[in-house]
C-alpha cells in the first residue's frame, strides 16, 4: 500500500513539474552556489519555497560569469525554458575583472530589454563591489541599477549582499563568497521584492 502511495505521490509531482512555471535566475558565482553544497544555497531554499506556488527553478548562473556573458546566454535560455519571472545577478564580476561601467550597464540593458519582449517580469539583484574599489566606482557601479530599474520599470533589490558583504561571520575563506550560514539571509533579501511578481 505503502508503495503505490509513493508511485502515486511520485506520479503527481512529475506531471505538476511538466506544467509548473519556471523562473529563470541568470547570475554568477553568488547564485550558483560557489564554495557549498548546492542544496543549501539561497536558490535551493527559494526552489522550496516557491514549488508549492506551481513554480520551478532553471538556474543558469555560472561561478565568473560577467553582464556579457550573462548577455550572450540569455536568448537561449529564454526560448528554451520560457520563464514567467526572471531573476537577473550580475555585476560583480564586471568590477573585478575591470569591465567599463558604460559596458556593464550595456549589457544589463540589453538583458532587459530582452526579456521584456517575452512579457516575462524581471527582478535586478544589486550586488556589492568590495571598498578597495573606492567611494566614487562604487556609487557609480550601485547607481547603474537604480537608473535601470527607474527607466525600464523594473523591480530593484537594491542590496543583494545586505547584512552579508563584510561580514566575516558570512563569508568563506577567500573574504568575498557568501558560505552555508549566509544562504538563508541571502534568500531573505530576495523574497520580499520577489513574492509580489509570482502569481
Amino acid at each position: 500500500m505503502k508503495t503505490k502511495i509513493l508511485l502515486l505521490l511520485t506520479l503527481l509531482f512529475s506531471i505538476a513539474s511538466l506544467h509548473a512555471k519556471t523562473l529563470l535566475i541568470v547570475g554568477d558565482s553568488l547564485s550558483a552556489g560557489y564554495g557549498i553544497d548546492a542544496s543549501k544555497s539561497w536558490v535551493a531554499l527559494l526552489e522550496r519555497r516557491i514549488q508549492p506556488l506551481g513554480y520551478k527553478i532553471v538556474n543558469v548562473s555560472t561561478s565568473g560569469d560577467t553582464t556579457r556573458n550573462g548577455r550572450a546566454k540569455l536568448n537561449k535560455a529564454l526560448k528554451e525554458t520560457r520563464p514567467i519571472v526572471v531573476i537577473i545577478e550580475l555585476g560583480a564580476n564586471d568590477g573585478l575583472r575591470g569591465l567599463t561601467l558604460s559596458q556593464m550597464k550595456s549589457n544589463l540593458t540589453a538583458m532587459i530589454k530582452q526579456v521584456k519582449k517575452t512579457q516575462a517580469t524581471i527582478l535586478l539583484l544589486a550586488t556589492r563591489l568590495p571598498p578597495n574599489y573606492g567611494k566614487r566606482y562604487i556609487t557609480k557601479f550601485r547607481q547603474i541599477y537604480r537608473d535601470l530599474s527607474q527607466q525600464y520599470d523594473v523591480d530593484l533589490v537594491p542590496m543583494f549582499l545586505d547584512k552579508v558583504a563584510g561580514n566575516g561571520k558570512y563569508l568563506q575563506k577567500d573574504g568575498l563568497h557568501p558560505n552555508e550560514i549566509a544562504q538563508p539571509q541571502l534568500f531573505e533579501n530576495v523574497w520580499p521584492k520577489l513574492k509580489p511578481l509570482l502569481d
